[in-house]
């Protein structure tokens, strides 16, 4: 039972991703390892003189032992050793060399050839081995080979098919993953050498590529509303100023954000989305009315004022039932909470300080901007012209 618990605490933290529960990672991608490696040991020291970022890992640890054997080919030709056999001696004796498979009772069972357990206990017994002559005698493999051991990567791994090493670390309890990149982002231009390009994996990776999926996103919500607004105005104007009010109302639910302590995710960005309309149908109330009175001969300024007068009641009345709404999403507890005080505090707070904006911000936008568009009453008044000046025509008596 525990280690079940354990395991479901182990799968949260990982779809939590940040506060400190998980981490953050970056691979540093470049020509070569070594210089990669270099980078890649200097943002580790950038890391641990962080006050978000902590604990920083490599994968790449040139550490391994490897022993490198090097063949005096013009040697082994003056003393008539194979290198064939050569290489047969060493897989023998090091490795086993597999000589012919066993078949017993539809089983088979390969045959191998090695050596004895304590033929070769280190490096210097290689140049023990022996190996025969075309001439028939035996050569030993000190007098052909230069055995060289160094520190290799155990692995070596690529990134969008480039040599890269990851560096991983911790991110300090209460601090939002966009912080952490930004924090890692500003670290790797400090360190990190020139050709050396941060390439963000795992959940870093996943929040870049969705704020730019959310930008998209917001960028059509927006031109949908312009265009539907501007179908039905038939103007310009009109929308341009219902829109002029979208980004104080998505600043407005950013503080609001900020002073509740909650942080910008999905949730909280899927409800910038909504204000976005919420906000334009506050804006198209007053604006809607300021047209009509304007059609009807009125001048801007009486239009707009008339409208901010008698549009005040229902847009109030708007306002305080969407707010009202909110509030159980703010006060929200129990499984799935957070995201619901993310949606409710943007609504909440965001359309609640958005109203100051819509209340003397559109009448503002509206006095300075109608004026450079004509009223649709001026088209009708032409058409009304026209169509009586065609009447005129018809009725004059043929001469």
């Amino acid at each position: 039972r525990l280690q079940g618990q354990r395991q479901i605490v182990e799968i949260g933290a990982e779809i939590g991703g940040g506060g400190g529960q998980g981490g953050i990672e970056v691979a540093l991608t470049g020509n070569d390892y070594e210089g990669i490696y270099v980078s890649a040991r200097a943002l580790a020291d950038a890391i641990d003189g962080s006050a978000i970022l902590s604990d920083p890992d490599l994968s790449y640890q040139p550490t391994q032992p490897q022993l490198s054997i090097t063949i005096d080919r013009a040697r082994a030709a003056d003393l008539g050793a194979n290198l064939d056999d050569l290489a047969l001696t060493l897989q023998a004796m090091v490795d086993g060399l597999e000589v012919v498979d066993l078949n017993v009772d539809d089983q088979a069972i390969p045959i191998l050839l090695t050596s004895q357990t304590s033929a070769i206990t280190g490096p210097a017994d290689l140049g023990n081995l022996y190996v025969r002559s075309t001439a028939g005698g035996l050569v030993p493999l000190s007098a052909l080979t230069t055995l060289n051991e160094q520190g290799v990567a155990a692995e070596l791994d690529r990134t969008e098919q480039r040599r890269a090493i990851e560096v991983q670390a911790a991110i300090a309890p209460g601090v939002p993953l966009a912080d952490a990149v930004a924090e890692i982002e500003r670290l790797a231009e400090e360190a990190l050498a020139e050709g050396i390009e941060p390439i963000l994996q795992g959940e870093a990776q996943q929040l870049e590529e969705s704020s730019r999926e959310l930008l998209l996103t917001y960028g059509f919500a927006v031109l949908i509303v312009f265009l539907v607004l501007v179908a039905q105005f038939e103007s310009l104007a009109s929308p341009f100023v219902i829109l002029a009010s979208i980004p104080f109302a998505l600043a407005a639910a950013l503080f609001a954000l900020f002073i509740s302590g909650n942080s910008l995710n999905i949730y909280s960005q899927i409800g910038l989305v909504m204000l976005i309309g919420l906000m334009a149908k506050n804006g198209i109330l007053m604006v809607e009315f300021a047209d009509q009175r304007r059609e009807e001969g009125s001048d801007v300024a009486t239009a707009i004022r008339e409208a901010a007068t008698i549009r005040l009641r229902p847009i109030a009345m708007t306002l305080i039932s969407t707010v009202a709404g909110a509030v159980p999403l703010v006060i929200a507890s129990g499984a799935g909470a957070e995201a619901r005080q993310a949606i409710g505090w943007v609504i909440f707070g965001g359309l609640g300080i958005a109203a100051l904006f819509t209340l003397f911000l559109v009448p503002a936008l509206y006095a300075l901007i109608a004026p450079l568009a004509k009223s649709r009453s001026v088209d009708l008044a032409r058409l009304d012209r026209e169509l009586r000046a065609d009447e005129e025509r018809d009725a004059e008596p043929a001469t």
